[in-house]
């Protein structure tokens, strides 16, 4: 058995727009604002996106391999530079409002993939799902901490 270079592509691809959180930390600002009380604990959110950013490099590989021309690779390749967007917007620029638009894409392209990935690699689109429920919860979230903090936004 060797070593497939191409699932090592998806992983560096996603390891790039996974980097966008590291640049991009909650920090004070975010501490400093209030939130709903059913915000997860902050220790949540690493474990989590490590395992979303696992099935979500694996998906798309599937993808790939099944069918390299499927336009679920176009909602894979376009949901991943709006993932690696939403940090900056959020706690880079402080801009809540526009992190919102952000979450909303995100959830439509994640959907989009899952519905487009469910023809080529039943597979994919189920490693997609528990990504759809996260990306579902961090919207809520980001709403509500946007409603509660307008004059912060």
């Amino acid at each position: 058995m060797s070593f497939d270079w191409s699932l090592a592509v998806f992983v560096a691809l996603v390891v790039v727009a996974a980097s966008s959180g590291v640049f991009f930390k909650p920090g004070e600002w975010y501490s400093g604002l209030r939130k709903p009380s059913w915000t997860p604990p902050n220790w949540v959110f690493g474990p989590v996106w490590m395992v979303l950013y696992i099935m979500i490099a694996v998906a798309g590989w599937l993808v790939w391999r099944a069918d390299p021309t499927s336009i679920a690779i176009w909602f894979w390749g376009t949901q991943l530079l709006v993932n690696a967007t939403w940090s900056g917007l959020f706690f880079g620029m402080r801009r809540m409002d526009l992190a919102m638009y952000d979450i909303a894409l995100l959830w439509v392209m994640v959907a989009g993939f899952i519905v487009s990935a469910s023809a080529v690699s039943t597979t994919a689109a189920l490693l997609f799902a528990p990504y759809l429920l996260w990306v579902t919860i961090a919207a809520a979230l980001n709403l509500a901490v946007l409603r509660l903090n307008r004059e912060a936004a």
